[in-house]
């Protein structure tokens, strides 16, 4: 199985949800829901995440959790791991629980984040086991309208906090929030079967790919291409960096070596993984083998003049640059 996408920083915040194996259940009564959520409370002390948010169905859960020490895979080996081992031990059961790796996806942005609270909170109104989120018992919507003790360990203030600095609105804000039914922007991303890598405004999500790229590319993450710059980033990095206009980017003429196209086209391949027909298409090229010849012609070059490769390293730097800065 390929290596899921794992982006790890201080003060992360992640929408984790794992499933049971072959849709099997992962909680079969009341005494399971218990053993999970006192889990969730323990790690949170332990590992030093804040769960801000949680809702356990029969077969899959949901989790919104902050990692304050950029541990999120080391923490969910943690609950996945001490959570099958329970449950196998009381149900007389062996092997794996759940269906597999947990899937994650890295969030930006306080709008997101609240959408994303009202959506794992209304999760059960959803698949039609409970009217409203006060009807379900396994989520942490009670913790936001309670005051007692029991829901000390829930990261709920920065949450409520996000729909109004006054703090006597805060339950009455947050009744008002999770009452809106409709979220389709949110359904769509977490209902699909592929799941976005990252989640929020377009400028954390540039600031992800240009921070990551290079480093999740470099460690042979296939899901790493998400994070890949738009080919136009690359252009204009090339153009701006030889100071030249898009015309003599594309201008090839017989005979004569033009450094500026060739260094977009090796980094559209290196950095985009790009097809050779995708890259003719771009650079106006009828035939997809110029490229190729390009690319290797290029290889070759950069192993014997130092200069060149200098250059071109500063052009990738000024494109993940220019991603971290959009």
């Amino acid at each position: 199985m390929a290596r899921p996408l794992r982006i790890e920083y201080p003060g992360a915040w992640y929408h984790v949800m794992n499933r049971g194996r072959s849709a099997e259940k992962i909680f079969r009564d009341r005494h399971d829901y218990q053993v999970f959520i006192k889990l969730l409370e323990e790690s949170s002390e332990m590992w030093n995440i804040r769960v801000a948010a949680y809702c356990l169905m029969t077969n899959h859960y949901h989790i919104l959790v902050q990692t304050p020490d950029a541990n999120i895979a080391r923490s969910m080996r943690h609950i996945n791991g001490v959570y099958t081992q329970k449950f196998n031990r009381r149900h007389l059961c062996d092997g794996q629980l759940f269906r597999g790796r947990y899937k994650s996806i890295l969030v930006g942005g306080d709008s997101y984040l609240l959408q994303l609270v009202r959506y794992i909170h209304r999760n059960p109104v959803k698949a039609g086991i409970a009217n409203t989120p006060d009807d379900y018992l396994w989520s942490s919507h009670k913790g936001y309208l309670s005051v007692t003790k029991k829901w000390k360990w829930l990261y709920r203030e920065l949450i409520l906090s996000m729909l109004t600095k006054n703090r006597k609105e805060w339950v009455k804000e947050y009744r008002k929030f999770i009452s809106i039914e409709k979220d389709e922007e949110m359904a769509d991303a977490l209902e699909s079967e592929k799941w976005p890598s990252v989640l929020g405004p377009e400028r954390f999500i540039d600031w992800v790919k240009g921070k990551y790229y290079a480093v999740k590319a470099d460690q042979e993450v296939p899901q790493a291409q998400y994070l890949a710059p738009e080919a136009e980033l690359i252009i204009n990095a090339v153009c701006k960096f030889y100071n030249i206009s898009r015309d003599e980017l594309y201008r090839s003429r017989r005979g004569q070596f033009n450094e500026p196209r060739n260094v977009a086209i090796f980094l559209n391949r290196k950095l985009r993984h790009d097809s050779l027909k995708e890259i003719a298409l771009q650079f106006h090229m009828e035939k997809y083998s110029s490229i190729s010849s390009i690319i290797e012609r290029m290889k070759k070059q950069m192993l014997t003049d130092s200069t060149l490769k200098g250059r071109v390293d500063r052009v990738a730097k000024g494109v993940s640059k220019s991603q971290e800065q959009t």
